[in-house]
């Protein structure tokens, strides 16, 4: 079977829930356009609203610790820059990121949403040409679906690759073989990555994105059946274009 993209997926807000689009534009020394462009930083964040910049995931709201994210459902129109937040279909928070009162309006919501304790509020937080992913490279996340089955084989039930919070699905590869791809280039579409590093799991695996559980311990999983905690690959884009669904990946 031909290696291709199955889905593609951004985050605008890092912790928050995934966006499926059809097609994108990647840029060279950039992740996917809008993908953790955002992120909640409660009030003990070492993050400096005055100096902006890339921090540690440990500084915001992530699924490691506050699982209670994965209930809700975010959408964010990257034209108008308005995040609007539903949870059982419904919307229960709306405003434009790029105005005060409308993250305001966000961030009320969050702090009647989220558990009071001693880290305080989450306030919305952004950086220039900053993404806010668990490396402050701005890589490409990709996740190889017969390595997710495998992890399947190994668990006896089904994983939600979603819990590995990638921007590229592949399928048509044999599992585990993206960590051969360490070093070498793949065309996708009209673009040209480079395969950089394997990609390290840490507990928010353990959390399912439907329902907000703890409910599988992916850490214990994989090294029990693999040896290893890793799952997936991170990508640096060397040359522009665009990709999309069915789109085939080759190695140079």
């Amino acid at each position: 079977m031909t290696v291709h993209i199955a889905d593609i997926i951004r985050y605008p807000v890092k912790g928050l829930s995934p966006e499926q689009l059809e097609t994108t534009q990647l840029a060279v020394g950039q992740g996917l356009l809008n993908d953790r462009g955002f992120a909640l930083a409660p009030s003990s964040s070492r993050f400096d609203s005055e100096n902006p910049s890339w921090c540690a995931k440990g500084e915001f709201l992530t699924l490691l610790k506050d699982e209670k994210l994965a209930l809700l459902d975010a959408a964010f129109d990257g034209d108008s820059a308005i995040l609007t937040i539903r949870r059982d279909g419904k919307s229960v928070a709306r405003g434009d990121l790029s105005t005060l009162m409308g993250r305001v309006l966000i961030e009320q919501f969050f702090a009647a949403f989220m558990p009071p304790g001693p880290r305080g509020n989450p306030k919305i937080v952004d950086a220039p040409n900053t993404m806010f992913s668990d490396t402050e490279t701005p890589f490409v996340s990709i996740i190889n679906l017969a390595s997710v089955r495998d992890i399947e084989r190994v668990a006896r039930c089904p994983v939600n690759p979603l819990r590995f919070r990638g921007n590229l699905h592949i399928d048509g590869a044999s599992p585990w073989i993206e960590n051969d791809w360490i070093g070498r280039t793949v065309t996708i579409g009209g673009a040209t990555l480079k395969i950089m590093e394997t990609t390290g799991r840490c507990g928010a695996t353990s959390v399912d994105p439907d329902t907000a559980e703890r409910d599988l311990n992916i850490l214990r999983i994989l090294q029990q059946g693999f040896g290893h905690t890793i799952t997936g690959v991170y990508a640096e884009v060397v040359e522009d274009g665009p990709i999309q669904i069915n789109d085939v990946l080759e190695l140079a």
